[in-house]
């Protein structure tokens, strides 16, 4: 028998089995159904302290996959990246079970709450562990399903008494227009996830789709440009750092690793305002003062005093992988940033020094990611390490899209030279290649920020220890 995917009542206890449940995505989704009190399942290819930290709360997860963990269950979900040949997903659908996509069983959730969106190309992440931190701080009590963990919280999930949920709308495979949203922050389109939108044009209709269905506060970054000519037509509060909007930052301030600035309210966006107050951030970089803008519009038309918007703010230490400090080891100092797009290594990049900082040299180590985005993308990087005195390109993490011929890293390196012949620049494809570079090359005073989204993130550790080794153990 073939089962077809249903609609699953959330609000009566049910047995739901999670597939890939070690992945950010379905770690957050299990953690919140458990909390919500469902029965939850999982199973995954390999340990983690994810997966360990699922099963300390209840969630009895197998590694590898078994046909028979989804017996029993009123309900399967797995992310887009696991094959539609899972064992587990072919059982299910044999026996008759419900079988829900990660952006389904995520809109069966948000449809329990007055959900608060938070969309865009980049800065999803940071911009939602803000709104959620500000919403805690007003004793308003959101739950949150957030794409990493938020520093002083340990979490990215969490289901609590509150009417609110704070959410990442995702617009990697299409989840945004799925999600019931009762408001959203949009921060930016940018050309990615061509694999799914084909077009740069359909990914910005997609957006424009997204936003009309959100019937509350839609609160949009007009220094984007193609949000700019979407706003216009549209009901919707904007900011800008650098453009005319309702709210707007003046007198920013970057220094001590942090950034201050002024808010100032427009009735429009074209008026004198009126100054709402200083704020100030532990966090680096325009772009946070941008994420930070969105979520104090927000927040205001929610009805929290700018005072404790202020307050929270100033006490947010940010989310891992997110300019996240590793360690020193002889005078170096590493930092490791889920940056992944040309736009958003550019601003890490840009923001690694300050007038307070007195690094001798950024050294930035890059694992660009997908095939298939490689494959479109790879001469977009061109430009965006100018701000790096030394750049050190590894190979493709695959993400599980498959190999393209003629597409590696190296394509990356070669954008890079041809805009810049006298970069300074390491093509080290190999793990061991990358590791024995920096090991040798790193000296005091450097700042070495590795970048990307796959498994680079335990580069900082690995690094530190060969240098050890080179030391004698030292």
């Amino acid at each position: 028998m073939k089962s077809t995917i249903a609609q699953l009542d959330l609000s009566s206890k049910k047995r739901v089995h999670v597939i890939g449940v070690g992945g950010p995505g379905m770690s957050a989704i299990a953690q919140v159904l458990v909390e919500m009190g469902h029965v939850v399942s999982g199973s995954d290819i390999k340990e983690s302290e994810t997966v360990q930290r699922l099963r300390e709360i209840g969630v009895v997860i197998n590694i590898g996959h078994d046909a028979a963990s989804v017996q029993h269950c009123d309900a399967v979900t797995a992310s887009s990246a696991i094959p539609k040949q899972n064992i587990e997903l072919v059982e299910a659908l044999n026996i008759g079970i419900a079988v829900l996509s990660r952006a389904q069983m995520l809109a069966l959730i948000c449809g329990q709450k007055i959900s608060l969106g938070v969309a865009g190309t980049h800065g999803k992440t940071t911009t939602s562990s803000m709104l959620m931190t500000i919403l805690r701080a007003a004793q308003l009590q959101p739950s949150f399903i957030i794409g990493g963990d938020v520093r002083g919280v340990g979490s990215g999930a969490s289901w609590d008494s509150g009417e609110h949920l704070v959410v990442e709308a995702d617009e990697s495979d299409g989840t945004h227009e799925q999600l019931p949203l009762g408001a959203v922050i949009v921060t930016n389109i940018d050309v990615d996830h061509l694999d799914h939108f084909s077009t740069f044009g359909n990914l910005v209709e997609s957006f424009e789709r997204f936003i009309d269905g959100v019937l509350g506060p839609k609160v949009i970054c007009v220094d984007d440009a193609s949000l700019s000519a979407i706003a216009p037509s549209r009901n919707v509060t904007t900011y800008a750092i650098h453009s005319p909007a309702q709210f707007t930052a003046r007198n920013v301030q970057f220094q001590n690793g942090g950034s201050t600035f002024e808010v100032v309210r427009h009735e429009v966006s074209d008026d004198s305002g009126m100054l709402l107050g200083r704020v100030a951030l532990q966090l680096r970089g325009e772009h946070n003062v941008a994420n930070a803008l969105g979520v104090i519009a927000m927040s205001t038309l929610l009805g929290v005093e700018f005072d404790v918007i202020a307050s929270a703010l100033a006490a947010f230490s940010g989310v891992s992988r997110r300019f996240d400090q590793r360690g020193t080891d002889d005078g170096v100092s590493f930092v490791d940033d889920y940056a992944h797009l040309p736009t958003k290594v550019s601003a890490v990049l840009s923001s690694c020094t300050d007038a307070s900082d007195s690094w001798s040299r950024v050294v930035a180590v890059f694992q660009p990611n997908r095939f298939n985005r490689m494959q479109h993308m790879s001469d977009a990087y061109a430009d965006c390490f100018a701000a790096a005195d030394h750049v050190v390109i590894t190979d493709i993490y695959s993400s599980g899209t498959a190999p393209i011929a003629g597409v590696t890293g190296k394509l990356v390196v070669d954008a890079i030279v041809r805009a810049h012949p006298k970069t300074s620049i390491a093509w080290k494809p190999t793990r061991a290649e990358l590791i024995q570079h920096l090991a040798t090359e790193l000296r005091s005073g450097d700042i070495c920020i590795s970048m990307g989204c796959g498994d680079i993130e335990t580069l900082p550790d690995e690094v530190i220890a060969a240098r050890g080794a080179l030391r004698g153990g030292s």
